[in-house]
């Protein structure tokens, strides 16, 4: 920064000193526009299901789904992200029930779009819920996560989900080349306007951990896990080769998640790529705030809204958090 500021011809706290100052020179703002609700649903008609790790989240039967999804269009929330809860029967080591054109998300998306055409869907891509063994893909014999055939599988199962009508599949497996793989297809099928949000840097995070308990993979992951295909921790350099090698295959928007302990990440990508960069505020990250504030520890509303403006900050065009509906109810207070 080439400026020089001396005291006391330059005061910092002036423009600090009241409300409409700072919000006069505000860098940063959070609207309802920025929210992506991630939602769990359940292949029955009514009721609901709670979820002990997720206080205030729920698996939610199609008539709940489609009373949150209506409080998400008078909120102003463009896009909810569709999590299914599969029926443990229809579990299989190859996943094929994520090939199911009459499966949950095919008709729940379906569904969706005929209620609720101004509503973005979004689906992922990727078959951990549908697998007996809780991975993302195929396994050989040794139990080692197969990459090209897992490809072909996913790619199946995202034109399953285009041709229902869905406006964003979210591969989120981090399976080599299947940005490519989908774009391909997607093209070849004319479903060109199907657009690809890729979870271009999916770090082998300990914060999932509610979420696998949510759409009922945990027990069956059980003490594996997906170091050999979700990315080190570690590593920096290696989050900007993947979202570059998405760009290049037809990524339309990339995500970096987590959320919070990636905010570096978040800036590298925007920074580096100038692309829409959506970051995935995770449930372990949600899991936290609100015990903390069950315990009096923390003020819930006003961790929730600065932990989302600092995704703002830090560069992201958009957030995946399951505190949508109670933040945009708050900025539209």
């Amino acid at each position: 920064m080439s400026l020089t500021h001396h005291f006391p011809h330059h005061r910092a706290r002036r423009l600090r000193r009241d409300e409409f100052t700072r919000r006069l020179v505000r860098e940063h703002a959070l609207t309802s526009a920025d929210l992506i609700y991630p939602v769990f649903v359940l292949d029955q008609d009514d009721g609901v299901q709670e979820i002990a790790s997720m206080p205030g989240v729920q698996r939610l039967s199609r008539s709940a789904l489609w009373a949150q999804a209506e409080q998400c269009v008078k909120l102003g929330i463009p896009v909810m992200a569709l999590f299914p809860v599969i029926d443990p029967a229809l579990k299989t080591p190859d996943g094929q029930e994520a090939l199911n054109p009459e499966g949950l998300v095919p008709r729940t998306v379906r569904e969706l779009k005929r209620r609720f055409p101004e509503l973005g869907v979004m689906t992922d891509v990727a078959l951990d819920p549908f697998t007996t063994h809780g991975q993302d893909g195929l396994l050989d014999d040794t139990g080692y996560i197969l990459n090209d055939e897992t490809v072909a599988v996913l790619t199946r199962q995202a034109l399953v989900q285009a041709e229902a009508g869905v406006d964003i599949v979210a591969p989120s497996d981090m399976m080599d080349g299947r940005i490519g793989a989908i774009r391909q297809a997607l093209e070849s099928q004319n479903l060109i306007h199907t657009r690809i949000m890729a979870y271009s840097a999916k770090y082998a995070s300990a914060f999932y951990g509610p979420f696998r308990d949510a759409v009922g993979s945990a027990a069956n992951l059980g003490k594996s896990n997906k170091k050999v295909y979700q990315m080190d921790p570690a590593n920096s350099d290696e989050a900007l080769r993947e979202v570059a090698m998405d760009i290049a295959e037809g990524a339309d928007m990339v995500m970096v998640k987590p959320g919070m302990p990636y905010l570096d990440i978040v800036r590298r990508v925007k920074d580096e790529f100038r692309v829409p960069t959506f970051a995935y505020q995770v449930s372990g990250e949600y899991a936290m705030i609100k015990a903390a504030a069950q315990n009096g520890w923390l003020d819930h509303d006003a961790t929730m809204m600065e932990s989302l403006l600092a995704f703002k900050r830090a560069g992201a065009d958009g957030v995946l958090t399951y505190f949508a509906l109670q933040a945009a109810e708050l900025l539209r207070a």
